[in-house]
């Protein structure tokens, strides 16, 4: 199938491990410039860099931080100057670090936690679609996937910040798919369930990833490159007219 994103321009956020990373390499393998960012893990982004370059690809990394207004502004001044504009957006980059162990009541949350994890997922998401949006539609094409969570639909207990985030990033893409479709610009969200990244397994006890494993209709956990295919796929002209929805890549969980 021929996705038609040879010289198309991605920025892909979060991109300096995990599912960001995947998604920025099979991008660029199929022919699109591809921009990652990162917020502390410099190292993580440039051997990604490094990768794809490697393999006769496009990139470069640059910083950007979902709480710093200011910082996402010169992330995708960086991609429309070395690029001439932006074609996909892959909203990928989440403060949450992963669930903790044991589980927290959530009258134990901290206010500032709640309303940080909101404000960077929800704010930054907004500033950088505001940022994006006007070389989309010059072009009068655009991609935008958003990665959210399928625990949006049953909760982690102590982790209601980022389930409500995620929704609300969600509820965000549906009004943009209303918003910009008239002007070629597609908005798609991506729920992974528990993915097999380095975050993950480090984060939670291996018979607990076992017991998500078994709970799948496939027996296993989604890997980062799986999510990947589907993000790339709905990111490129092969989507013709998938917008305002919610596609899950979870094994059948």
């Amino acid at each position: 199938m021929e996705l038609g994103l040879s010289g198309k321009s991605v920025l892909v956020t979060g991109a300096s491990s995990g599912i960001g990373r995947a998604t920025a390499r099979l991008f660029a393998d199929e022919g699109a410039k591809v921009a990652l960012t990162y917020r502390g893990n410099k190292d993580g982004a440039q051997s990604a860099v490094t990768e794809i370059e490697q393999a006769g690809g496009t990139a470069f990394a640059t910083q950007y931080d979902l709480a710093d207004p200011g910082s996402i502004r010169a992330a995708v001044d960086a991609v429309i100057d070395a690029y001439g504009g932006v074609d996909v957006l892959v909203a990928n980059a989440s403060p949450w670090a992963g669930p903790r162990m044991p589980f927290r009541a959530f009258e134990d949350v901290p206010v500032e936690e709640w309303q940080g994890q909101l404000r960077a997922e929800l704010e930054g998401a907004f500033h950088t679609v505001q940022a994006v949006l006007p070389s989309m539609k010059s072009r009068g094409w655009g991609r935008f996937i958003f990665v959210s969570a399928a625990v949006v639909r049953s909760g982690i207990p102590g982790e209601e910040a980022f389930i409500a985030s995620k929704a609300g990033l969600q509820a965000f893409s549906r009004t943009l798919a209303r918003e910009a479709g008239e002007s070629g610009i597609l908005s798609v969200v991506v729920s992974p369930g528990t993915t097999a990244t380095d975050t993950m397994r480090r984060a939670l006890p291996a018979r607990m990833i076992e017991k998500m494993a078994a709970s799948a209709a496939t027996g296993r956990l989604t890997t980062p490159e799986e999510v990947a295919r589907a993000i790339v796929f709905l990111g490129s002209a092969a989507n013709g007219n998938i917008t305002g929805t919610i596609v899950e890549v979870t094994g059948g969980t």
